[in-house]
């Protein structure tokens, strides 16, 4: 397979700067596509499985998409704009003694991995800290959702208007500090794009699993189910996502090499591979979470939830 014009291509250029600029944007997006067509398909898909619970986790999967790229969206796009400013104007914003020490020979401030983890902590950092309010929605929406999921939907139109010059000076005094000097100084060179997108995860599933047993809007036999479902597919996910990683990172280096090569004279160039970094692991981590898991962690949930319901009805004080 000639994989040659990708290198070249303008619309996979763009697709990296997307995913290095707003890192937790472009997860979500590529979320939304995913679950919105991807998992639901391979849910309805599992053998053997109770109907209604494979529309729960349909409908577990469209909520979570939904309310994830709408959050994210009304947030991800003042701070990309913020810390763009400070792309542009680092002298603006930070000290120099902090140039330096994140510039770490290299000629400019963008240019150095340590400038990208700093920023990337608060553009991937992002999804970590919307993760449980995320989930509490997500609850919330299943109900009204599985009156209207396999009807029509309506689409809500989410905008931000404000001023990001405020919002660069915070996050540029932030950068300024030691912790987040020394931070960056240790995991530059590190796969932290995939520890805070597999962090993002857990917590977010942690959250979910806690408001759907709590909720008093599900139906009480369903709840065992979705939340097995819940938990499978992100411990499935998270281990899968690092054995793949392992397994191509020779295949995905040969490629940064390639490309590297094909646009080195390209200003832009440390800005594709910093998309790259972004990009792989949610790729990876998505394609086995709503495409290979759902089968999987839908078929297991059933069987768990049947046991359970099984051994409640042959011991009645077990469900006491």
């Amino acid at each position: 397979m000639n994989v040659q014009p990708i290198y070249s291509s303008r619309i996979f250029k763009k697709g990296l700067e997307f995913a290095a600029d707003n890192s937790s944007l472009f997860i979500a997006t590529l979320s939304l596509g995913l679950s919105t067509i991807a998992r639901p398909v391979s849910i309805m898909l599992t053998p053997k499985t109770d109907k209604e619970n494979k529309k729960y986790a349909c409908t577990k999967s469209l909520a979570s998409s939904a309310v994830g790229y709408g959050v994210m969206l009304t947030a991800s796009l003042p701070l990309s704009k913020a810390v763009k400013g400070i792309d542009k104007n680092p002298e603006k914003y930070l000290k120099q003694s902090t140039i330096k020490a994140l510039k770490a020979g290299e000629k400019t401030l963008n240019l150095s991995k340590r400038y990208a983890f700093a920023t990337q902590l608060f553009k991937l950092g992002l999804g970590f800290i919307i993760a449980v309010p995320k989930s509490i929605l997500t609850c919330a929406l299943i109900p009204p959702f599985m009156s209207k999921v396999f009807s029509k939907k309506q689409d809500k139109e989410i905008s931000f208007t404000g001023g990001t010059e405020k919002l660069s000076r915070i996050l540029g005094k932030i950068i300024d500090t030691n912790a987040v000097k020394k931070l960056s100084e240790k995991m530059a060179g590190t796969n932290y794009e995939q520890h805070i997108i597999s962090l993002t995860d857990a917590l977010a599933t942690a959250a979910f699993i806690h408001q759907t047993s709590k909720s008093k809007k599900i139906e009480q036999n369903r709840k065992t189910a979705l939340i097995y479902n819940a938990g499978i597919s992100t411990a499935l996910c998270i281990a899968g996502g690092y054995v793949l990683k392992s397994i191509t990172d020779k295949q995905a280096n040969k490629f940064i090499d390639n490309f590297t090569k094909a646009n080195k004279n390209s200003p832009k160039l440390e800005k594709y591979i910093e998309g790259i970094r972004v990009a792989r692991p949610a790729l990876i981590l998505g394609g086995l979470y709503y495409i290979l898991i759902p089968l999987i962690s839908t078929f297991m949930a059933d069987r768990i939830d049947r046991r359970k319901n099984y051994d409640s009805i042959k011991n009645p004080e077990i469900s006491a």
